[in-house]
């Protein structure tokens, strides 16, 4: 027997009444750092993409206050499962009749519909305004790229930064609080409520949902033990040869394909090694960080009991929100980040917990060979509360507090 997949209209009202109802009753958040630029006036569709549960809904919704009657839809609701992008046109016709009649739209996890891009463009091609979340990096660029090329921006939403963790705990700057912001991270709901099996659960819901479920993988608990190896292993070298092997993959393109399921879901970031020549570059291995220090805490066995990479995690990411090309150089000495911008290394930073006697020689040495390869005048070594200046031969390397260095970040 022939089963039709549709959705009734009622349904539709009833959900997009019962999601505005939630809105109505929800805490609007705290104020965060991408919202200035989200509401300019670019006549683009803003795609808003990160992990979930990092406060893209929430983003939206302080969004959606500056709109008159905003059209939203969350299609994560478990009463969408059998919405089709031939539903659209019922969703128009639904809002309409609910008395929505701006031309602004507000669609969250919009991923979870096939074929979502042919509405969204149709609909710009009508002088409709697009905001739209999404949790997956690789689907919603592929989708973007093939029908709204020139007509979107990207903005990344990730959990709390530092200066977002301090307003939203009333905290000042300082070593005290950034200590702790270095333990905990930056999810709302783990901050409200404090509780690691909120995390451990959303590492559960991120395999299952945006990695097997979506990409049809038939050994689920492979693809679980990998993400549990790579944020236990967090600011560490990886090779896929080696991934391979541990578990047992079959091909070095399986390994890969992995580790790229795990960094579109934004729970990892793999970092590599700089080469000018490209091939070189894909041959050496690479680096990983997690997208938080309370998520990689609460889902690995060692992680929170080595301040060190914790702090080079934290680190990563303050440069990741600015720069989409970091990487590690490793000469004859190791160098923690180098940022590629315009064409050319633009910085070079080195992060240690304490720079003391024992760590000088290699911290200090493995940043110059970094400075000298590139040609830099300067470079930074990112510390827990130290401050310096030192000259080493005519260069100028700064000694900065990470309190300091993220607090505008």
């Amino acid at each position: 027997m022939l089963i039709l997949h549709v959705i009734l209209r009622r349904t539709l009202e009833e959900v997009i009444m019962s999601q505005r109802d939630e809105l109505t009753r929800t805490s609007s958040g705290i104020h965060r750092e991408v919202f200035d630029y989200v509401i300019s006036d670019i006549p683009h569709s803003i795609i808003i993409s990160g992990i979930r549960r990092c406060g893209k809904s929430t983003l939206l919704r302080q969004i959606m206050q500056r709109s008159e009657s905003p059209n939203y839809l969350n299609f994560e609701d478990t009463r969408l499962v059998e919405f089709e992008s031939s539903d659209f046109g019922k969703l128009d016709s639904v809002f309409s009749d609910l008395g929505n009649k701006s031309g602004t739209y507000f669609l969250d996890e919009i991923q979870s519909v096939e074929n979502w891009e042919i509405y969204v463009r149709s609909g710009m091609d009508k002088n409709r305004k697009f905001f739209l979340t999404g949790s997956n990096a690789s689907l919603l660029t592929r989708e973007i790229g093939s029908k709204l090329t020139g007509r979107h921006v990207n903005v990344e939403l990730f959990p709390f930064s530092y200066s977002e963790y301090l307003l939203y705990k009333g905290l000042e700057a300082g070593r005290e609080s950034f200590e702790r912001y270095l333990f905990t991270g930056g999810f709302p709901e783990y901050l409200k409520y404090g509780e690691e099996a909120i995390l451990r659960e959303l590492m559960t819901d991120i395999v299952q949902r945006d990695i097997v479920a979506r990409y049809g993988l038939r050994d689920s608990h492979i693809i679980a033990e990998l993400a549990f190896y790579m944020v236990t292993n967090v600011s560490r070298e990886f090779s896929y040869n080696k991934l391979k092997d541990v578990f047992d993959l079959g091909s070095v393109n399986t390994a890969k394909s992995y580790v790229s399921y795990l960094e579109d879901s934004y729970m990892l970031f793999s970092v590599p090694n700089f080469q000018f020549s490209l091939k070189k570059r894909m041959m050496n291995p690479r680096k990983v960080y997690c997208i938080d220090n309370g998520f990689a805490k609460a889902n690995s066995v060692s992680f929170s009991s080595d301040s060190g990479r914790m702090l080079e995690n934290c680190v990563f990411l303050l440069l990741r929100r600015k720069n989409r090309n970091i990487f590690y150089y490793k000469g004859k000495g190791e160098c923690d980040f180098v940022v590629w911008n315009a064409g050319t290394i633009t910085a070079a930073i080195q992060v240690t917990y304490e720079l003391n006697e024992d760590n000088r020689r290699r911290e200090i040495g493995g940043l110059v060979e970094a400075m000298d390869k590139f040609n830099l005048a300067s470079g930074t070594i990112v510390t827990v509360d130290q401050a310096d200046t030192l000259n080493i031969g005519g260069k100028v390397i700064s000694v900065v507090p990470a309190w300091e260095a993220f607090r505008d970040v």
